[in-house]
Parts: C-alpha cells; structure tokens; sequence
C-alpha cells in the first residue's frame, strides 16, 4: 500500500479532516476507564494525536502510518511536548514485519478506509500478527447508523464478518459512539468495537 495518496493530505495549508489537533475522545474515555494496557500500538496514527495522549499516561506506544508526513509532525508534536513516544513508517496490512507484539490495538479511523472485503481480512490477519494472544483491539470507524455519517460508513455486519473466530478475533462489543472530524461539528456516527485476539 502506497503512502503517497495519505501524505498528500498531510502537505495541504490546513489540516487533514480527520486531525483534529487532540486525541478522539473516545480513545480519552476508553484510557479513563482503564482499557489500555501494556504495550500500544496505533495503527493509522496520523500525526500522532492518539499515540501522545496514551504514551502521555506512562504507556509504551508505536504509531505506524504510511504518510512520511505525518510522521514527521507527529515527531515534532512528541519533541515539543516532551513525551516519549515511537513513531515509524509502516504498512498496516503488513505489521508482521514489525516482528513485535502488542497488548493493546487502536484503529481510530483506519478501518473503514479499506474498500473490500479481501483488503478487511488482509488487515485483520496483519493486525493479528502483531497482537498479543489475550490483547485487546479497539476499532472505531464510521457507521451507517444516522443523519451525517462520514464517508466509507461501516455497517455492523461488515465488522462482525472480519473480526470473528476463524481469523484469531472475538468481537466482545460494539457500541455506538461518535469520531471526530473537522468537517462534523458534533462528531459523525461511529461504531467503537472492542474486539479480543483469541
């Protein structure tokens, strides 16, 4: 998977739609409850928004992303706060390569982005290699439920048809949230799956 579509959106005078200069507030919510632990990985990280609030808890945490660009703002980000923090270039339907495994797994927007079911379960498999077996995956993407929903919406099914069983995953719930955007000024219709690596 070529970055260079993704880092073209990072090289405009205005940020991406989807960065929203701060961690989604989902991923804020989640941390307070406790459901991120051990090592983290964030698939997808952008410029690092979710990657720095979770490492700024005290956690170990890679963001991979394909966009060079982003990755760089996310350094600069992670330098200026002063927050520890690894960020690498890397293709999400290939994170064995990593040749790491971690406990816990954020997709905070990455999932709905793949067009078809064979690229879903491409990821689902990558995504596995690189969970722990007991780890937990956290995926939120846009939903098909509502007025308002972002592009590439997601039905329920969709998830449930990746995530299941036979691929190593089991979907504990799915819930309706919102994700954040610069383009929904209350957030756009979300699905927020927590999902265990079996």
């Amino acid at each position: 998977m070529t970055g260079l579509p993704w880092d073209a959106s990072y090289r405009r005078d205005e940020p991406a739609p989807w960065d929203i200069g701060g961690p989604q507030p989902a991923v804020v919510r989640l941390a307070s409850a406790g459901g991120i632990a051990g090592t983290v990985l964030d698939a997808g990280c952008g410029t690092g928004e979710n990657a720095l609030f979770v490492a700024s808890l005290g956690l170990s945490v890679l963001g991979v992303d394909v966009a060079e660009t982003a990755l760089a703002i996310a350094r600069e980000k992670a330098a200026g706060r002063g927050v520890e923090v690894e960020f690498a270039a890397a293709d999400a339907l290939q994170l064995e390569r990593l040749a790491r495994k971690f406990r816990t797994v954020l997709d905070c927007g990455l999932f709905h982005t793949f067009d078809d079911l064979d690229e879903r379960r491409r990821y689902a498999a990558s995504l596995a290699s690189a969970t722990e077996h007991g780890g937990t995956l956290y995926v939120l993407c846009f939903s098909d439920e509502g007025p308002d929903t972002g592009p590439h919406p997601i039905r329920q099914e969709k998830l449930r048809g990746v995530f299941k069983p036979s691929s190593g995953w089991n979907i504990t719930s799915i819930e309706a949230e919102r994700i954040e955007t610069r383009m929904h000024l209350n957030g756009a219709p979300a699905w927020f799956a927590t999902i265990k690596r079996i």
